[in-house]
């Protein structure tokens, strides 16, 4: 697959990366190189293989799930930045 100059210039604005317009090209052929890879990957026949978390077998620690009572909402919602009604308050995301 191959990345034009324009969705290059999309792909930078998406991702809030000022690219100088003579760098375009180069970073079009990188994304480019980048997607014959990943085309490439999806050509191996993975039938059969676990999927895995990382190349050496280990297990993470675990602790027990013990409830607490908390009971000091005042000393944890000290530190937020805008707390109301003993919740923390965050700016809303979506219009």
């Amino acid at each position: 697959m191959s990345i034009d100059i324009d969705t290059a210039r999309k792909v930078a604005h998406l991702a809030r990366i000022r690219v100088p317009e003579d760098h375009l090209p180069e970073l079009a052929q990188e994304l480019s190189s980048i997607l014959t890879f990943m085309e490439q990957l999806n050509e191996v026949d993975v039938e059969g293989v676990e999927p895995m978390t990382s190349v050496t077998p280990m297990r993470l620690k675990r602790r027990v799930d013990e409830v607490t009572d908390g009971g000091y909402p005042e000393k944890i919602l000290k530190n937020a930045p805008d707390a109301r009604e003993g919740f923390f308050a965050v700016p809303k995301v979506v219009e």
